[in-house]
């Protein structure tokens, strides 16, 4: 009897690790912090939750994307979305044509939202399209 029950819960302890493994592979965040580190883009997004923020993580800078919820024609949808990065000096060699990509990239899952750029993004984009 005994054998048996040490067999079940080495069984048990291996199936464990196994989820616990494929869980933490497949995790997000960890795909975000990632990509973070690695300076590559990856767009880290609970589309279903409008409360909960998004990040994007592009050329070694980290963005920060809040979503507010209005109407639209014939729906409720992400109206308004304002990004702003997380550490002000990771911008450094950041062109226009950067944060026009990642517009881009946010239009694309939120195709009604007006982007809204914090400040000294906002500056950039302004005095640009202004010139």
């Amino acid at each position: 009897m005994l054998p048996l029950l040490i067999r079940l819960a080495v069984i048990a302890l291996i199936i464990y690790v196994f989820y616990k493994a494929i869980r933490y592979i497949t995790d997000p965040k960890r795909k975000l912090d990632e990509a973070y580190e690695k300076g590559q883009y990856y767009f880290y997004d609970d589309v279903k939750n409008v409360r909960k923020n998004f990040f994007i993580s592009f050329k070694g800078a980290l963005f920060e994307g809040e979503k507010y919820l209005g109407t639209t024609e014939d729906a409720f949808e992400v109206v308004t979305i304002f990004v702003g990065a997380r550490d002000t000096a990771t911008l450094q060699g950041f062109t226009r044509s950067d944060f026009e990509y990642l517009q881009q990239e946010i239009l694309f899952n939120y195709p009604n939202a007006k982007i809204n750029w914090k400040q000294p993004i906002e500056q950039l984009m302004r005095d640009t399209s202004s010139s």
